[in-house]
Formats: C-alpha cells, structure tokens, sequence
C-alpha cells in the first residue's frame, strides 16, 4: 500500500508540473478535482482505511493524510505562479511608456476685440495714459449736456440714443467720462486747495447706438476715449500721441494724415488717417482704401472750453486734446475682416484665419483649438 501511495503522489506531481508548464487554469482545476476533489483519488484511499486490518489502520491513515497535505501545498504553490505568470503576461501587454510626453491640451485664444483693446491700451499706457472706466447707463447730463451737446441741438442727431428714461440712457460713446474724471480730480483738488492737476487718461468700454446692423454697423460696440489736460498741450502734441500709437499698431513706417471734422466737444475738430497698408496707394481698386490710399481711423480735437469749464478746469490756464477710436474698426483693419458681425459668431474658423493674418500680433502665434 505504501508503494501505490508513493506511486500516486509521483504521477500526481508529474500531472501538476505539466499542467502548470502550460500555464492553463483548467487543466490545473481539473487536476485538483482528479486529485483532492470530493470524488479524487485521495479520498478514495481514505475509504479505503476501514477495509484494512486494525494495526495496519494508523500507519495507511496516516501516510494518506501526509500525502493530501504535500499535494495540497503543491497545487498552492502551481496555482500561485501561474497566477503570477498570467498577471504578468497582462501587465506587459498593457504597459504603456510613462516617460512619453502626454498629449497636449488644446489653448484657447483672447478674443480679437479684447486682444486689439488690450494692445491699444498698451500702446497709450508706453505714453502715459491711464485707463479708467465708467457707467454703461448714462444720465443725458454727461452723455450730451456737459460734452457741450444741449438739448435739442442738432448735434444730438449724430448719435441714434437707446433711452431707458426721458434723462437716463444706454451711453452712446465712451466720453461722458471726460467730464466725470475732470469733476473728480477738481474738486479733490479744491478740497485740497490746490490746482486741478493734469489728467492723462483712456476709457475704454461698450457703448450702445439704435443702428440698422449691417456688415459696418451693430446695436452695440466697443469704443475707447482718450483725453488730456495740461497747462501747455497743443495739437502737435496731439499729432505726435496718435501718429506714435498709430505706428504701434500697424507698424513703424506708417504716416498719417490729419483733417478738418467736426465734434461738438473739441475745437477745432480732426479726422485722423493713415496711409493704406494694404496697397500703398498704389491699387485703384484696394478694398482697404478703395483706392484714395488713406484709411480713417478715429477722430480728435483740441478740448472745447465749455468742455473744461464744465469739468472744474479754467480754459484760460487749462488746454487739453481729446480723440475716440472704435476697437471693432481697429481689429478689422488689423485682421482683414470685412463684417462686424463676425466677431460675435464665435466661430473657430474664423479666428484660425485671424491668427495667420499679416497683422496679427505675436500673442496669436498658438494654436487654435479644434
């Protein structure tokens, strides 16, 4: 009896080192019902102990018993590293390379209008000026009155007005806050006893006009306003302020052009043009310039008297100069983009184009996001 069970545990042994050579789950499943399962061999042998003779019993038992317990611990032990060996297997299959760069994010970009407004204000901050804000609801005192625009003035009817009340209205420009930044820093300066001091100052912002919407005209727009009060400014020095920031943003070798206009709160009055970049004023037919090889881009003025006097500032020992530009019309010029509603589309298409136009500034230089 000794023999068949030494007989038995080297076939079995043999059975579970094949089976887990090749590595297979159910052949080893297979092996532990064929060897210790309820109907195994192993448990045959055990009901083989009451048909043996009673001094033979302890001695069979027992031999029995150790070889369940050897075989037990080598089905462990086999199932154990095929397990190992499967786990690894798939480890390596999925492994991927943590040492790759990752896949980049795509970045979003500025907004046109906010780019070109931030890139203005930067370009009057090199000289000086000072962004301020105002009121987009506006009373008709600031907006009209104290820009020397009185009620029922025929001036009144260059800006088509959104009202909210018969005194209260959405602001139709940026310059109402001439008067205010004038009124503050006067009666500070009264309080004080000292002179009103010189302002050097932008406002940027939206605005809001009762327009037709076309490919030239919205409801709403963004505008900036300039202004600045001094005891010894005078139009050449405003020449030079708006030809510099003119070279800013489109480039060095721009000249400009200044002609007569009217404002009602600057005298005398301005339109500011500078030469086509597009054509040089060499194509009769340029769609920048339609061929008279200058291209508008704001107005300016000297400050009306009634203007200073009405922001606390005497006008015979206080000069300034005043100018407005309209950001749509700067970032359309700049980016070759030939309808105001285009920007507020937010169409990814269009500003991948605007990102490779000639003018496009150096922070477009990214990539837009599909």
């Amino acid at each position: 009896m000794v023999e068949d069970i030494t007989a038995l545990e080297t076939t079995a042994l043999g059975s579970l080192t094949a089976a887990e050579h090749r590595s297979d789950r159910q052949a080893l499943e297979q092996w532990r019902l064929t060897y210790l399962g309820s109907q195994g061999q192993i448990r045959q042998l055990m009901r083989c102990i009451g048909q043996l003779p009673l001094e033979e019993r302890r001695t069979f038992g027992s031999a029995v018993q150790s070889l369940a317990q050897r075989l037990e611990v080598a089905y462990k032990a086999s199932e154990q590293r095929v397990s190992d060996r499967l786990l690894n297997r798939e480890l390596e299959a999925e492994r991927i390379d943590v040492t790759l760069p990752g896949r980049p994010h795509a970045q979003g970009l500025i907004h046109p209008l906010r780019q070109t407004l931030s890139d203005v204000v930067r370009a009057f901050a090199n000289l000086g000026f000072q962004a301020v804000e105002g009121p987009e609801v506006e009373w008709d005192t600031y907006n009209f009155e104290l820009l020397n625009i009185p009620a029922n003035h025929p001036a009144r009817d260059m800006w088509d007005t959104l009202w909210i009340t018969d005194r209260m209205l959405l602001r139709t420009h940026t310059s109402p806050m001439q008067v205010r930044t004038m009124r503050m820093a006067s009666a500070t300066a009264r309080r004080q006893g000292n002179e009103p001091p010189a302002l050097r100052i932008v406002v940027p912002g939206r605005t809001y006009r009762y327009e037709q919407v076309d490919a030239t005209h919205e409801s709403q727009f963004m505008q900036l306003e300039g202004l600045l009060v001094d005891h010894q400014s005078s139009f050449s020095d405003l020449k030079g302020v708006l030809t510099d920031v003119a070279r800013q943003l489109f480039g060095q070798a721009r000249k400009t052009r200044f002609r007569c206009d009217y404002f009602p709160f600057v005298e005398p009055g301005a339109e500011l043009a500078m030469d086509c970049f597009a054509c040089e004023g060499r194509d009769p037919h340029c769609r920048v310039c339609h061929g008279s090889g200058w291209i508008e881009i704001l107005g300016c003025g000297m400050v009306h008297p009634k203007v200073l006097e009405n922001g606390g500032y005497d006008p015979q020992r206080y000069r300034g100069f005043a100018f407005g530009l309209g950001i749509e019309r700067i970032t359309m010029l700049r980016h070759g983009i030939d309808d105001i509603r285009l920007f507020y589309l937010n169409d990814v298409q269009l500003w991948r184009q605007v990102r490779y136009a000639p003018g496009a500034p150096r922070s477009w230089n990214r990539e837009v996001p599909e």
